[in-house]
């Protein structure tokens, strides 16, 4: 018998993560909200993320051959939102920069890294993108978080 997705969704949701936006540098550029990211290794440096087989930028992200990964700050709840929603993705009022491999990265996140595709692996219902990490850079802040089907931001530790 197979698991339930439902209980799945609800087991793993309370499994708080950051939230991304993942760009590519298809023409126009495209990129989609990920929590699905994951340091996979130091040496060589590599990263991965997944993409749902039915999203309408995952021929992009197979055809371009790179990625860059924009971690999220606590004040990005909306662009997390534009670039979740289906549909073409508008960049033309964002603080962008390219670096490597000429995906866009955003200027105000919390950090990113720019990456070179590796490997895409079949992962069910996803694809899984491997990619290593050729160029990135750390700005800092407070991370925006995902947890329990809503968006969160982290506390102070009491004392």
């Amino acid at each position: 018998m197979a698991f339930d997705p439902a209980e799945q969704r609800k087991i793993l949701g309370s499994y708080a993560t950051g939230v991304t936006v993942i760009t590519t540098n298809s023409e126009p550029p495209t990129g989609l909200t990920a929590n699905s990211v994951t340091s996979l290794s130091l040496d060589p440096p590599l990263v991965l993320f997944a993409v749902d087989k039915r999203a309408s930028s995952l021929q992009a992200f197979k055809d371009t051959g790179c990625f860059a990964i924009n971690i999220l700050t606590a004040e990005q709840q909306g662009i997390s939102n534009r670039f979740a929603s289906p549909g073409p993705k508008d960049f033309s009022d964002l603080d962008t920069k390219t670096a490597e491999t000429g995906a866009p990265i955003l200027g105000t996140c919390l950090g990113w890294v720019d990456c070179r595709l590796q490997y895409i692996l079949p992962g069910g219902d996803h694809d899984i993108f491997v990619g290593e990490i050729v160029a990135g850079e750390y700005h800092g802040g407070d991370p925006l978080l995902y947890f329990a089907g809503k968006y969160r931001e982290v506390a102070p530790l009491s004392e």
